[in-house]
């Protein structure tokens, strides 16, 4: 009886934590992630919050949310809008919400006046992303980690903290994917 007594909150221990399981599991994730990256803890973290923020400012528009398809992307406080507006002054909306967001050093505006995509355009560059991210992994003198790779209508762009030759290879490396369009460099050096 004793025994039973000190398995039970144990057990009950156990049932309680695979609730929350997924967010240990992504928390840890994301600390692991954090660890590894050249940026500090702090910059990590307002990338991360400058993404949610503008993905829900972009979002709580309805016209935005019906007609564009706009990916947001932040490394270092430098912003990567890539994606679809139907119209110009849409796009011009999206711009104006993202203006509207703090600790953004610069803004990259990357979005094509053009109806959003489709789930198989969305598709292909997904899998372009992995053709990329893959040569990279298997290209010398390249931390792939350190290299984020976003993929728009075939075109690739590269950001991240790199040392100059770093960024060279991994550009050279991104060009002789197949499918490739164009690469487009946002590097900051750290040389």
């Amino acid at each position: 009886m004793a025994r039973l007594r000190g398995i039970v909150p144990v057990l009950l221990g156990v049932a309680l934590l695979q609730g929350c399981a997924p967010l240990l599991i992504a928390g840890a994730g994301t600390a692991a992630v954090a660890a590894h990256d050249r940026r500090t803890l702090g910059a990590f973290v307002d990338d991360e919050t400058i993404e949610v923020k503008t993905k829900s400012a972009i979002r709580s528009d309805e016209a935005l949310r019906r007609d564009t398809h706009i990916n947001v992307t932040s490394m270092n406080g430098i912003v990567l809008l890539s994606g679809e507006a139907a119209t110009p002054e849409l796009r011009d909306a999206a711009l104006a919400k993202v203006r509207e967001i703090g600790g953004i050093r610069q803004t990259v505006n990357e979005i094509r006046i053009s109806p959003p995509s489709s789930l198989g355009d969305r598709t292909y560059d997904t899998w372009l992303t992995t053709k990329v991210k893959t040569k990279l992994i298997h290209t010398e003198d390249v931390d792939s980690t350190q290299v984020k790779v976003v993929t728009e209508n075939g075109a690739v762009y590269l950001m991240g903290l790199a040392k100059k030759q770093e960024a060279e290879l991994a550009t050279e490396a991104a060009r002789t994917v197949s499918g490739v369009t164009r690469v487009v460099k946002l590097f900051e050096y750290l040389d």
